[in-house]
C-alpha cells in the first residue's frame, strides 16, 4: 500500500485531469466524447479534483473555453457523485456562483450551456438544495435577462426533485411573487411552466407523504395571489403562448387554492381555457387536460357540495362537443396520438358531469341530437357511445327517449354523424336498446350503408362537407362490422334480424349489400338450425317478407359477377342451400350437389381472373343451374310464379347493368320450360319493351333469352322479330324525329337492326336441326336479311356479323344431326361479311380502331363458318376472301388480347379454305400452294409476330392437308377420322381407275418440296423459338405428306425408302424434344433437322434447294441466314457428288451473290465456308474459277481498299487458306515470317500496318504483304490451316512473346505502331487456335506500359497455355531457358516472365533441373525484375518435384530478403509465405532464426503489402518452432508480440487479417490456457474500434496473470511504438500501455513505466496533430487514474496557485 501511495503521488494526476478538461474544447468531436467519458469514468473516484479542473477553467468563460457546456456537464456529473462526507458548502457555493455568473452573462436563453450550467445547479440542490436556492435567490432581483433562467432552475429541480422542493415552496414563492408583476410577455411562459412544475411537486408530495401538509395559510395566501394574477392578467394576455401556459398552470393550481377562490374564479378561468379549447390539437390537449383537473375539483371535491350546477356546465360541454369533431378531423394531418389524448380528455370531462349529472347531461346530449348541427351533433353522438355502457344503470329508464332521438337523425347526409350514429346503434344493441320495429329500422340503416359503392362516394364528396376525412370506404366497413356483431355475438337481435333480413335482399338500393346481408341470413340459419326448425313459419307470419320465388330471382341475378367484393357469388350460393327449406321439397339434395361445385369454381378470385371467359362460362353456370332447378321443382305454378317474380325485377336492374342482360337470359330459359304460348308470348313482349337495346351487353342478353326461348317456341319467336322488322322507324314520333336528324334515324335504326340480326342468329342456333331448314331459306332467301345489313355503327355490324355466323353453324349443327341442307346464296352472305369487316370512310360515328379490330375478327370466324358449309367455295370467292382477309398479319401485336383472337381466326379461315378447296389432288396441292406462296412475305418478314402467325398458319394447312390425304375432310376442322369427315366418293366423281393417281392424291412434284424446304429450313435456327419449333413441324408435315404420296419415276427415295424413314423418325424425335424441353440448344436442334431434310430430300428437290438458297441467305434475320448457309454445307458435304457441273456453277453465283450482298462481316464469312466446303467436296477448279472471275472482276471495278463493308474476295482468301493445297503455301509463308522478321524500329509514315521486319529490311510492299499474310492466315478459320499452327504452336508462341519486351521498350520511347501490329498478329493467332481466354486476356490490358502490366499479362498468358496446352509446356520451357541469356533486357524480363509460369506446370525431371539451374543463376541478374521473376518462378516448381530443391530455394530466399530493392524484398517475403505451406523441417529448421530475425525488420516496413505479408510468413514459421528450436522461437514470438497486438488494428485491412492469423497460430506454442480461447473470440475478427479495446483488455489481463516476467520487454516495446510513424499504431501503443498499468500491481515496474507512461501521455495530449491519438490518450488517462494501485491521488486536490493560473 505504501507503494501504491508513493506511485499515486508520483504521478501528475491534477495536470492529467487538466489536460482532459481542457480537451473538452477540441476541435476534433471524437477527442470531445473520449475526454468527456473518460472525465465521467474518473468523476466517482476524485470528484472534488475533476470539479477543481473543471471550476479553473470555467472562470474565463465561455470566450476563454469553447466548450463550457462540456464543462458544466462534467461538473454536473462530478457533483452528483460527492460523497456527503466531502461536501463542503463553500465550496460549492462557489461552483455554484460560476454556473449563475455565466447564465447572467448573457441575454440567450435556453442556449446548450445554459442548460448545462442549469443541470449544474439542479445537481446541486440535490446534496445541498437551500445553498442552491439561496443562490438563485440572490439573482431574482438582478436584471431581467436572468430570472427566466433562475425560474426555469427552479422549475428543473422542482421536476427532479420534488421531495425536497416541495418543503421550500413558501421560500420560493415568497421571492417570486413580488416580481411576477414586473415579468416580460417574454418570459411568462417560462413562470408559467415553473408554477406547473411547483404545483405538480406539491402533488406528489402529497401522494407520497399525505399525512404533512405543506399548504399553510402563508404559502395558500401565495398560490391564491400567484392564481390571480395568471389567471386575471398573464390568461388574458395577447400573446397565445403566455395564455396556453398560464392555463396549464392554473390547471395544476385550481387543486391548491381555498374553494372559496376557486368559485370566485370560475367565470374568469372558465372562459379562458373554453377558448383555447378551439385552437389546434396540441392546444386542445392543454386545455381540456386542465379543464378536466377544474372539473374533477369543482365536482367531486370531498369537501362540500358542487361548485357549479348543471346550468353553468352547459356552456363548458357546448364548447367539448366540437373538440370532438376537431379531433377527428386532424388524424391525418397531425400527430395521432395527441389528437386521440384530446378525445379522451374530452370523454374523462363529460364523464366527471355524468357521475354528478346523469339525467341532466343524457338531456343535454339529447337536445344537442335534436338540434342537428353537424359538429355539436357529431360530438354528442360520440359522448353517448363512450357514456352508455358506464351510465347504462343511470339511464335506463330514458331508453325510449335515446332511441326517438337516434331515429331523427337517421336521415342525416353528413358521413361524420352516420359514423357515429353507426356505432351507436351498435352500442345501443349490446345494452338491449334495439326492441321491435325500430330495431329494424337501425338495421336497415346498417344495411343501407353496407350498400355504400364508389359512386357513392363521388357523389356524397361533392354533395356535402363531411365531418372529418370520413370516407364512404370507412363509413362502409363499419355499418359491415358492426352488422355482423349484431348477428353474432348479440342473441338478443335474433328475432329482429330473422326474418327481416330477407326483406333487404330485394330494394334496388341495397344490392351492395346483399353479400353482407347473405353472411349474416346464413349465421343466423347456422344458429337457427341447431335449435329449431320454423323459418317457414316465421316467414309466413309477415306479410312484408318476399316470398320465396321473389328472393330466388333477386340471388340467382345477383349471382352474376363472381368477382365482387366479399364474394358475394359464394355467399348467395351459401344462404341458397341454408333457406332450400323455403322452396319446393324436391330441390334440396339438387342443391346440396350442385351449389358446392359452383362455389367451388369461384372460391379463388385471382385463379379466375386468368381466364378470360371467365364471366361467360359463370352466366353458363348459372343458366344451367336454373334450368336445371326448375326440371327438378316440375311445378308448373311455382315457375309461372318464378316468371312473374323475374318480370317484376326489371325494376331492379338499370339497362346498362350486366344484371339485366342476366335477367334476360333468366326469363328466356324459364319460358322455354313453358308450355302456355299466351304466357310465353306476354313474356317477349314484356322482355323487349324492358330492354334497352343500344346497349350492347343488353342486347347481346336480349337475344339470347330470344334464342333460348325458340328452343321450344321457334314459330312464336319468328313472329315477334318479323313484326319487330316490319315496324322500323313507323311510330309517329320515330318519324317526326327523323325529319330533323338523320343521325337519330341511323343510330335507333342501327340499333334495332343490331337486335333483330342477334335475334334471329340466337334463334336459329337454339331452334331445333328439324325445322330450322325453312325458315333459314325464307330469311336468306326473301332478302329479309338484307334489311339487317344496313348498319353503320361498329357494334351494330358486330351484332349483324355474329347473326350470320350463328346461321352458318345452325346449318353445321343441322348436319350434326343428320339433317343437312345446303345453305343458299352462301357467296352473298361472305360478302356482306366483308363489307361489314371493311372501314367505311363516310361513317361518322367514332369508330375506334379497337372496336374495327374486333369487328374483323368475328368476320373471320364468320367466314370461315360459311367457307364450311355446302355448297363448296368457288376460286373467284377464294381469292376475294383471302385479298380481303391476308393482310391481317401484318396486324401489330397490340392490343395482343384483340390481336390473337384475330390471327387465330384468321389461319382457322385458310384451313377451311384449304380442306373445302379443289375436287382432285393435283387441284389441292396447288390451292395449298397457292396459299403458301402468298403467307411467304410473313414466313421471311423481319418482325417476328409476322414469322410466327406465317408460320403458326403454314403449320396447320399443312396439318388439315395431311389428314384431307389420308382420311379426306371434316368441315368443322376435326383432326383424324370423325363422323363428319368427306371422304372421295368414287361414285359421285365416276370410275378413277381408268386415271393417273395424281388426280386422285397429289404428286410429290407437286408440293415443290425444293422451294418449300429452302422457305421453312431456315426458320428453324430462327431467334424466335416458337417459330423454330412452328418450323421444325412444317417440314415433318412436308415429308410426312410426301413419304405417302405416289413417288415420281426414276427417284431416289425409292431405293432408300427406309433411310428416309430413319430420317423422318429422327425429325419427330427432335420436334418431340422441342416440344417438352425449350430450353435445348438451339443449334443442336437445328444440325439434326438439317441432318434429317438432306436424307429425306431427292436430288432434283435437293438442287432446287440449293438454287434458291441466295433469298435465304440474305434474309434480315441473321440466325435464319447462318441456319441456310450451315444447311447449304451439310447438303454439299454429304451429297455434293451427285451435283453436276452446272450445278455447281448455278450453286457457286448464287454462294458468291449472296456474299456479296451480305453486309455483315461475320455473316459473309459462313458464307464463304459453304463456298470452301464447295470447293472440298465438288469439283474445286469450277469453284475457283467463279471465284476469281468475281474477285477479278471487282479489282477493276471497286477501289476495294474502301468498300464499305470490306472486300469478299480478301474474306475468301481466308477460306481458301483451310484447303489443302493453298494452305502449304499459306503456311510456308507464315513460317517465313514467324524465323525472319525481328521488329527494329518503326516507321511512323509507312509502317502503320507493320508487324515483322526482316534483318534485310524488306520493302513496304512487302511488310504489308507478311501483315496481311500472317493476320489472314491466323484469321482463316481453316480446319488445314489451324493444323498447321498447332503443329509449330511452340515456336510461333515463343516468337511472339518474346518480342513483347522489345516492342514495350519502344513504346516506351514513343513508338507505339509496332506493338499494335504485334498485337494484331497476337489476337489473329489466339482466334486462330481457339485460345479465346488467351484473346480475353491479350483485350484486357496488352497496352499497358507498365512494366509490372505487361510482365504479368505474359504470366497470365503463360498461365492459360499451361492450363489449355500442357503437352507444349516443355518445348515452351527449352525455348525460353535459353532465351534467360539474351543481352537485351526487356527480352531477358520477357522470357523469366513466361518461364516463372511454365515452371509450375513442367513436370520433366531433365527439364526442370536445368530450368532451376538457370532461375537459381540468374537471381543475382542486374535487372531486379528478372531477379522477382526468377524467384517467382523457383517456389512455383511443382510439389511432386519441390521437396529436392526446398534448401536451395530458401536459400535463395534467405538472401534477397535483404536485397537493396524494395520489390524484390516484397517478392522474397511473397515467396517465402508461399514455400513455407510445403517446406520439410529439416529444411527450415537451421535457417529459422535468420529467418525470423529479418522477417521482424521487414515488419515495421511502410510498404502495407510488405508488413502484412511479413506478419503473415512469421506466423507461418510457428510450424516449425517446435522441438530443439522451441524456446529460441518462443523468445522471437515474445519480441514480436508487441508488434502484432498493436498492429492488429492496422490502417489496412490485410495488416488486420495477417496478425489475426499469427496470434491464433502462436496461441498454443505460447501455452496460455486463456489465450486460445481469446484469440478465437469475435473481438478478435471484428473490425470495429470497441471490439479492438475489448480484446486489448482481455488479452492484457491474460498477458500480466501468465506472463509477469516479460511484462518489462513488452512495457519496452509498447513505448517504443509510441513513436510509430502511423497515428492508429500510436493510439494502439496508448491504449495497451495503458491496459497493462492499471493491471499491474508490481512496483518495480510500475515505478519504472508508470511515470513515463503518464508523461508520454501528457505529451500527446498537448502535442499530437493526430485526433485518435488525442482521443486514446483521453481514455488512456482513465484506465491509469482508476487503477486500483493509483489510491492515493483520489485525494489529491488542484494546487491553489496553479487553479488561480488556470483561471487567469
Amino acid at each position: 500500500m505504501a507503494s501504491s501511495s508513493s506511485l499515486g503521488s508520483s504521478i501528475p494526476a491534477p495536470e492529467a485531469v487538466q489536460i482532459l478538461v481542457s480537451s473538452l474544447a477540441d476541435e476534433s468531436p471524437m477527442v470531445r466524447e473520449a475526454s468527456m467519458a473518460s472525465l465521467k469514468d474518473i468523476s466517482p473516484l476524485n470528484p472534488l479534483l475533476v470539479l477543481d479542473c473543471c471550476s479553473a477553467v470555467s472562470r474565463g468563460g465561455r470566450r476563454r473555453f469553447g466548450n463550457m457546456a462540456g464543462v458544466f456537464q462534467v461538473m454536473a456529473f462530478g457533483v452528483r457523485a460527492l460523497d456527503k462526507n466531502d461536501i463542503d458548502a463553500s465550496y460549492i457555493g462557489k461552483l455554484a456562483k460560476i454556473a449563475t455568473a455565466e447564465i447572467i452573462s448573457s441575454k440567450e436563453l435556453n442556449a446548450d450551456w445554459q442548460r448545462a450550467a442549469a443541470s449544474l445547479l439542479v445537481a446541486i440542490g440535490s446534496h445541498l438544495p437551500d445553498l442552491m436556492m439561496e443562490e438563485i435567490f440572490l439573482h431574482l432581483s438582478g436584471p431581467s435577462s436572468a430570472l427566466a433562467a433562475m425560474i426555469q432552475i427552479l422549475a428543473d429541480f422542482a421536476s427532479a426533485d420534488a421531495l425536497q422542493f416541495a418543503p421550500r415552496l413558501k421560500g420560493v414563492l415568497s421571492r417570486v411573487l413580488p416580481i411576477l408583476g414586473n415579468v416580460r410577455d417574454a418570459q411568462r411562459p417560462i413562470f408559467a411552466n415553473a408554477f406547473k412544475c411547483w404545483c405538480q411537486a406539491v402533488w406528489q408530495y402529497n401522494v407520497d407523504f399525505p399525512s404533512n401538509s405543506l399548504i399553510d395559510g402563508d404559502v395558500m395566501s401565495f398560490l391564491n395571489s400567484a392564481f390571480e394574477l395568471l389567471l386575471r392578467v398573464w390568461a388574458a394576455s395577447r400573446d397565445l403562448k403566455v395564455r396556453v401556459s398560464s392555463v396549464e398552470a392554473l390547471g395544476q393550481m385550481v387543486g391548491l387554492i381555498t374553494r372559496t377562490q376557486l368559485k370566485t374564479a370560475l367565470p374568469r378561468l372558465i372562459p379562458t381555457i373554453l377558448e383555447l379549447c378551439k385552437k389546434d390539437q396540441d392546444i386542445a390537449l392543454i386545455a381540456t387536460s386542465s379543464l378536466y383537473n377544474l372539473l374533477n375539483v369543482s365536482l367531486l371535491s370531498e369537501t362540500g357540495p358542487p361548485l357549479l350546477e348543471f346550468e353553468e356546465l352547459t356552456v363548458i360541454l357546448s364548447t367539448l362537443l366540437p373538440v370532438i369533431c376537431m379531433d377527428n378531423d386532424g388524424k391525418e394531418h397531425s400527430d395521432f396520438s395527441v389528437g386521440l389524448k384530446t378525445y379522451n380528455e374530452v370523454q374523462r370531462c363529460f364523464l366527471t358531469v355524468g357521475s354528478i349529472y346523469p339525467e341532466d347531461l343524457f338531456s343535454f346530449l339529447l337536445n344537442k341530437c335534436r338540434l342537428k348541427e353537424e359538429p355539436l351533433t357529431f360530438g354528442a353522438l360520440c359522448v353517448l357511445k363512450h357514456l352508455l355502457p358506464r351510465s347504462s344503470e343511470a339511464w335506463h329508464n330514458k331508453r325510449p327517449l335515446l332511441v326517438d332521438a337516434v331515429k331523427s337523425l337517421l336521415e342525416e347526409q353528413s358521413l361524420g354523424i352516420r359514423k357515429a350514429l353507426s356505432e351507436l346503434i351498435v352500442v345501443m344493441a349490446s345494452h338491449c336498446y334495439l326492441v321491435g320495429p325500430t330495431a329494424e329500422l337501425f338495421v336497415e340503416y346498417l344495411v343501407r350503408h353496407c350498400a355504400l359503392s364508389e359512386q357513392d362516394r363521388i357523389d356524397l364528396e361533392s354533395s356535402q362537407a363531411k365531418v372529418g376525412l370520413i370516407c364512404p370506404t370507412e363509413l362502409r366497413a363499419i355499418c359491415e362490422k358492426g352488422l355482423l356483431l349484431l348477428t353474432i355475438t348479440i342473441p338478443e337481435m335474433e328475432h329482429v334480424l330473422w326474418p327481416f333480413l330477407l326483406k333487404m335482399i330485394i330494394p334496388r338500393a341495397y344490392t351492395g349489400a346483399v353479400a353482407m346481408v347473405c353472411r349474416c341470413i346464413a349465421e343466423l340459419c347456422r344458429y337457427r338450425s341447431s335449435f329449431n326448425n320454423n323459418m317457414l313459419d316465421d316467414c309466413k307470419d309477415r306479410s312484408d317478407i318476399p316470398n320465396p320465388e321473389e328472393l330466388f330471382a333477386r340471388l340467382v341475378v345477383l349471382l352474376h359477377n363472381p368477382l365482387v367484393r366479399e364474394q358475394r357469388a359464394t355467399q348467395i350460393l351459401t344462404v341458397l342451400c341454408y333457406l332450400a327449406p323455403m322452396f319446393p321439397r324436391n330441390i334440396n339434395l339438387f342443391w346440396q350437389d350442385e351449389i358446392p361445385k359452383m362455389k367451388a369454381y369461384v372460391s379463388d378470385p385471382e385463379d379466375l381472373k386468368l381466364d378470360p371467359s371467365y364471366q361467360e362460362t359463370w352466366d353458363d353456370m348459372i343458366i344451367n343451374f336454373l334450368a336445371e332447378s326448375l326440371d327438378v321443382i316440375q311445378d308448373t305454378d311455382w315457375v309461372i310464379s318464378l316468371g312473374n317474380a323475374f318480370t317484376k325485377q326489371y325494376a331492379l336492374y338499370t339497362p346498362d347493368d350486366e344484371h339485366s342482360a342476366l335477367l334476360h337470359r333468366c326469363l328466356g330459359i324459364l319460358l322455354q320450360k313453358v308450355n302456355d304460348r299466351a304466357y310465353v308470348r306476354g313474356k317477349i313482349d314484356w322482355m323487349y319493351k324492358q330492354a334497352n337495346i343500344t346497349i350492347p351487353t343488353n342486347r347481346l342478353g336480349l337475344a339470347k333469352a330470344i334464342g333460348l326461348v325458340a328452343a321450344s317456341h321457334l314459330d312464336t319467336v319468328l313472329d315477334k322479330l318479323k313484326n319487330i322488322l316490319d315496324n322500323v322507324g313507323q311510330s309517329i314520333f320515330q318519324r317526326f324525329l327523323s325529319l330533323f336528324s338523320e343521325s337519330y334515324r341511323t343510330e335507333e335504326s342501327d340499333d334495332v337492326h343490331a337486335a333483330l340480326a342477334l335475334m334471329y342468329g340466337y334463334a336459329a342456333r337454339y331452334a331445333p336441326s328439324m325445322v330450322i331448314e325453312a325458315r333459314i331459306d325464307a330469311l336468306v332467301g326473301t332478302n329479309m336479311l338484307s334489311k339487317l345489313l344496313h348498319v353503320r355503327h361498329p357494334t351494330a355490324k358486330q351484332a349483324v356479323i355474329t347473326a350470320i355466323d350463328l346461321l352458318g353453324r345452325a346449318v353445321i349443327n343441322a348436319a350434326e344431326n343428320g339433317a343437312p341442307f345446303p345453305l343458299k346464296r352462301r357467296d352473298q352472305l361472305l360478302d356482306y361479311i366483308l363489307t361489314l369487316m371493311g372501314r367505311d370512310e363516310s361513317d361518322d360515328f367514332a369508330d375506334s380502331s379497337l372496336e374495327l379490330l374486333r369487328t374483323q375478327a368475328l368476320a373471320l370466324n364468320a367466314c370461315t363458318t360459311l367457307v364450311s358449309v355446302e355448297p363448296k367455295l368457288t376460286i373467284e370467292t377464294r381469292n376475294r376472301v383471302m385479298k380481303a382477309t391476308l393482310g391481317f398479319f401484318a396486324l401489330p401485336n397490340d392490343p395482343i388480347d384483340v390481336i390473337n383472337p384475330l390471327i387465330d381466326n384468321l389461319i382457322t379461315l385458310l384451313c377451311a379454305i384449304l380442306l373445302t378447296s379443289g375436287e382432285d389432288g393435283r387441284s389441292r396441292a396447288e390451292q395449298l400452294l397457292h396459299i403458301l406462296r402468298q403467307i411467304d412475305q410473313y414466313v421471311s418478314s423481319h418482325v417476328d409476330y409476322q414469322r410466327r402467325r406465317g408460320c403458326l398458319a403454314v403449320y396447320e394447312m399443312l396439318v388439315k392437308f395431311r389428314m384431307l390425304c389420308v382420311s379426306g375432310y371434316c368441315a368443322l376442322g376435326c383432326r383424324g377420322s370423325c363422323t363428319h369427315s368427306k371422304q372421295i366418293d368414287r361414285t359421285l366423281h365416276g370410275n378413277f381407275s381408268n386415271l393417273p393417281s395424281a388426280f386422285v392424291s397429289p404428286s410429290r412434284e407437286a408440293l415443290s418440296l425444293g422451294d418449300r424446304v429452302i422457305m421453312y429450313l431456315p426458320r428453324c435456327a430462327d431467334t424466335d423459338s416458337e417459330v423454330r419449333k412452328l418450323s421444325a413441324q412444317i417440314l415433318d408435315q412436308l415429308f410426312s405428306i410426301s413419304l405417302s404420296l405416289p413417288k415420281p419415276l426414276g427417284s431416289s427415295v425409292g431405293g432408300d425408302i427406309e433411310l428416309c424413314y430413319g430420317a423422318l423418325s429422327s425429325l419427330e424425335d427432335v420436334i418431340a424434344i422441342l416440344r417438352s424441353d425449350s430450353s435445348i440448344d438451339p443449334s443442336e436442334v437445328f444440325n439434326r433437322i438439317v441432318n434429317s431434310v438432306c436424307i429425306l430430300l431427292t436430288k432434283d428437290e435437293l438442287v432446287d434447294t440449293l438454287h434458291g438458297c441466295m433469298p435465304a441467305i440474305c434474309n434480315r434475320i441473321k440466325q435464319s441466314a447462318e441456319g441456310a448457309i450451315l444447311a447449304v454445307i451439310e447438303f454439299v458435304t454429304k451429297r455434293g457428288a451427285e451435283l453436276s457441273e452446272a450445278n455447281i456453277s448455278r450453286t457457286a453465283q448464287s454462294l458468291l451473290s449472296a456474299a456479296g450482298h451480305v453486309t455483315e462481316k461475320q455473316l459473309r464469312l459462313e458464307v464463304l465456308g459453304a463456298i470452301s466446303s464447295l470447293s472440298e467436296n465438288t469439283n474445286e477448279k469450277v469453284v475457283f474459277n467463279e471465284v476469281l472471275t468475281a474477285a477479278a472482276r471487282d479489282i477493276v471495278t471497286k477501289d476495294i481498299s474502301r468498300l464499305r463493308c470490306g472486300w469478299s474476295m480478301q474474306d475468301a482468301f481466308h477460306a481458301f487458306s483451310q484447303h489443302i493445297v493453298l494452305s502449304v503455301l499459306f503456311l510456308e509463308h507464315l513460317i517465313s515470317v514467324l524465323n525472319q522478321t525481328r521488329v527494329t524500329k518503326s516507321d511512323p509514315g509507312k509502317g502503320e500496318n507493320s508487324i515483322l521486319l526482316s534483318e534485310t529490311q524488306l520493302a513496304d510492299e512487302i511488310l504489308q504483304a507478311a501483315i496481311f499474310a500472317l493476320t489472314a492466315f491466323f484469321r482463316g478459320g481453316g480446319k488445314v490451316g489451324k493444323r498447321a499452327v498447332e503443329q509449330r504452336y511452340s515456336s510461333v508462341l515463343a516468337a511472339l512473346i518474346l518480342q513483347f519486351g522489345k516492342c514495350h521498350g519502344l513504346a516506351n520511347s514513343g513508338q507505339h505502331e509496332p506493338l499494335r501490329a504485334l498485337l494484331t498478329a497476337f489476337q489473329a493467332f489466339c482466334e486462330c487456335v481457339g485460345d479465346l481466354e488467351m484473346g480475353k486476356i491479350l483485350a484486357r490490358d496488352s497496352e499497358q506500359n507498365e512494366k509490372e502490366k505487361w510482365i504479368n499479362l505474359i504470366g497470365d498468358l503463360a498461365g492459360c497455355i499451361s492450363m489449355k496446352r500442357p503437352k507444349e509446356v516443355e518445348n515452351l520451357c527449352k525455348i525460353f531457358t535459353k532465351s534467360l541469356n539474351l543481352q537485351e533486357n526487356f527480352q531477358r524480363e520477357a522470357a523469366a516472365a513466361a518461364l516463372s509460369e511454365f515452371v509450375c506446370y513442367s513436370g520433366f525431371s531433365s527439364t526442370l533441373e536445368e530450368m532451376v539451374e538457370v532461375l537459381c543463376r540468374h537471381v543475382s541478374d542486374e535487372s531486379p525484375t528478372v531477379r522477382c521473376l526468377c524467384l517467382r518462378g523457383l517456389v512455383k516448381i511443382p510439389s511432386v518435384h519441390i521437396y529436392q530443391h526446398t534448401t536451395q530455394v530458401l536459400g535463395v530466399i534467405l538472401a534477397l530478403l535483404d536485397d537493396l530493392d524494395e520489390s524484390v524484398q516484397l517478392t522474397a517475403v511473397s515467396c517465402l509465405l508461399m514455400i513455407l505451406e510445403t517446406s520439410p523441417k529439416d529444411a527450415v529448421e537451421p535457417i529459422l532464426l535468420n529467418l525470423s530475425v529479418r522477417l521482424r525488420n521487414l515488419q515495421i516496413s511502410m510498404n502495407v503489402k510488405m508488413r502484412a505479408d511479413a506478419f503473415a510468413a512469421f506466423g507461418a514459421l510457428s510450424n516449425y518452432g517446435i522441438g530443439a528450436h522451441k524456446d529460441a522461437f518462443l523468445e522471437q514470438i515474445h519480441a514480436t508480440l508487441p508488434r502484432l497486438i498493436l498492429h492488429l488494428h492496422d490502417d489496412d485491412l490485410a495488416v488486420r487479417h495477417a496478425c489475426r492469423n499469427t496470434l491464433k497460430r502462436f496461441a498454443p506454442l505460447m501455452e496460455i490456457e486463456g489465450l486460445l480461447a481469446l484469440f478465437d473470440s469475435h473481438r478478435i475478427n471484428s473490425d470495429h474500434r470497441s471490439a479492438y479495446e475489448d480484446f486489448v483488455r482481455d488479452f492484457t489481463r491474460q498477458f500480466v496473470q501468465h506472463l509477469s516476467s516479460r511484462v518489462d520487454t513488452f512495457m519496452a516495446s509498447t513505448i517504443q511504438a509510441l513513436n510509430a510513424p502511423w497515428p492508429i499504431i500510436q493510439a494502439n501503443a496508448i491504449y495497451v500501455s495503458s491496459s497493462i498499468l492499471s493491471l499491474l500491481d508490481d512496483p518495480n515496474i510500475l515505478a519504472l513505466y508508470h511515470a513515463q507512461v503518464f508523461g508520454m501521455l501528457v505529451g500527446k495530449m498537448s502535442r499530437s496533430a493526430d485526433a485518435v491519438v488525442r482521443a486514446r490518450s483521453s481514455l488512456a488517462f482513465s484506465l491509469l487514474l482508476k487503477s486500483t494501485n493509483l489510491i492515493s491521488w483520489r485525494a489529491a486536490r488542484l494546487d491553489q496557485a496553479d487553479s488561480a493560473r488556470k483561471g487567469s
